[in-house]
């Protein structure tokens, strides 16, 4: 079952960003190299008791403001509501109830969500509870004090919000069905994408300005086979801020990406891979997912015998972080190569959910080494002991050696590429564990 989405959601100033990061821990303060982790994160996984979860960060919401970046805000709020199952609504208790708490909450109650309320910067509640109670007023739910500076009352509000995850809300069959996200920036042609391969059109975004589309799941069958499409269609309205339209496709992009088994990641032929497309890739790669790359518009593409070949060459120089991910050249236009789509997510499913048996891959693993010594420092050689499949979606291998400090990630790498070489999983991450065992355990 795909991990449950909490939004924090709040006017200006209430104290979202402080929230989130204290409920991320101090993981949210590190910067990884891997494309799509930046510093200005967006979202976090959580865990709590036995829950884990995603939970997004908004801008704050403005209701009426008529500034382009509040009004971005608001759109970017709306598009976690939609997205998240359960909505922490933030107010703050030093300010005390504003008319802009009242229009969020009735933004809230027309979402038809699990909203839990929570009252912040509490830092002494024999203190602050009678302001608390005002919040009551906004008829809402019943308001729960805390302090995200000072780590106060995050239990009761955390218990509050795993209540509302849906338990077993997808069924067996539902679970074997493969879940196909398809991801990308706006206007790079997912939903026309969606429509073709659903064969019907259908309406994306209203034209009232504030309401968005939900992600819908679209369940398609293909010669017998059925296949649950994730649309996560971009927005179509303009906007002058390039940043914040790279929120909402992040954000549309994680909910997604929990949900999937097989992400498409679309690019616009006649644009070429940019930095944001890495940036949502890297949100696919992070979660272990198989990857086919959609290079959409092929048809407008003037074309000689080396484009592909150029094309693919720049597609993996941008996004060198996952040189596994399939490639394909199509046009939603035109219908060329959709059929090829099928084949692919078949493939990209089976290695993904592929084990390979602990003799065969020490064989391997061991050829390796004899081609290839493992690093040394300071006298002392890296030792393998062996290496075994733990763990699917994506395929998870544990390495036992003799000191892990000695694990250079490029030995890492050079295992990876052999195992790849022998068994291909293309398409898919694949996630190494190294693990010190002493020579007497052996």
């Amino acid at each position: 079952m795909s991990k449950p989405v909490v939004a924090i959601v709040g006017r200006p100033n209430v104290g979202k960003s402080t929230l989130f990061n204290a409920l991320a821990g101090e993981r949210i303060s590190i910067v990884k190299d891997t494309p799509g982790v930046t510093r200005d994160r967006i979202y976090a996984d959580v865990s709590w008791l036995d829950k884990d979860f995603t939970m997004i960060d908004t801008g704050g919401i403005e209701p009426d403001t008529k500034d382009i970046i509040l009004s971005q805000m608001r759109e970017q709020a709306q598009i976690a509501i939609d997205t998240a199952d359960v909505i922490i609504f933030l107010v703050d208790v030093r300010q005390g109830l504003v008319d802009s708490d009242s229009k969020v909450a009735d933004m809230l109650r027309r979402s038809n969500k699990p909203v839990v309320l929570v009252v912040n910067k509490v830092d002494d509640f024999e203190k602050f509870m009678p302001d608390v109670y005002e919040f009551y007023n906004l008829g809402i739910g019943d308001p729960m004090p805390v302090s995200a500076a000072s780590l106060l009352g995050f239990g009761d509000m955390l218990d509050a919000v795993i209540a509302h995850f849906p338990e077993g809300s997808n069924t067996d069959e539902e679970d074997e069905i493969p879940k196909v996200a398809i991801i990308g920036k706006p206007n790079v042609g997912k939903s026309s994408l969606v429509n073709k391969l659903v064969g019907e059109e259908r309406v994306i975004v209203s034209d009232i300005a504030g309401t968005t589309r939900d992600a819908v799941d679209t369940k398609v069958k293909y010669h017998g086979k059925d296949y649950i499409f994730i649309d996560t269609a971009g927005l179509r309205r303009k906007s002058k801020i390039k940043e914040e339209l790279e929120r909402y496709s992040i954000i549309r992009a994680v909910a997604a990406v929990e949900k999937a088994d097989v992400v498409l990641l679309m690019i616009d032929a006649t644009e070429g891979v940019t930095e944001q497309d890495a940036k949502i890739a890297g949100i696919a790669h992070e979660r272990g997912k198989g990857i086919i790359i959609c290079v959409n518009k092929w048809d407008a593409i003037d074309k000689d015998d080396k484009t592909m070949r150029e094309h693919t060459n720049k597609i993996r120089q941008v996004l060198s972080f996952m040189p596994y991910a399939e490639i394909l050249f199509i046009s939603v236009e035109t219908g060329q190569r959709l059929g090829k789509i099928y084949e692919m997510i078949d493939v990209v499913l089976e290695n993904n959910a592929m084990r390979v048996q602990t003799g065969v891959l020490n064989e391997i693993v061991a050829e390796a080494v004899s081609l290839q010594q493992p690093p040394s420092d300071k006298g002392r050689r890296l030792k393998i002991y062996y290496t075994t499949q733990v763990a699917v979606k994506p395929p998870t291998f544990v390495i036992f050696v003799n000191d892990k400090e000695l694990m250079h990630f490029s030995y890492v790498r050079y295992l990876e590429n052999r195992i790849r070489d022998a068994f291909g999983f293309k398409g898919t991450a694949l996630r190494f564990i190294t693990r010190e065992r002493k020579e007497d355990e052996k």
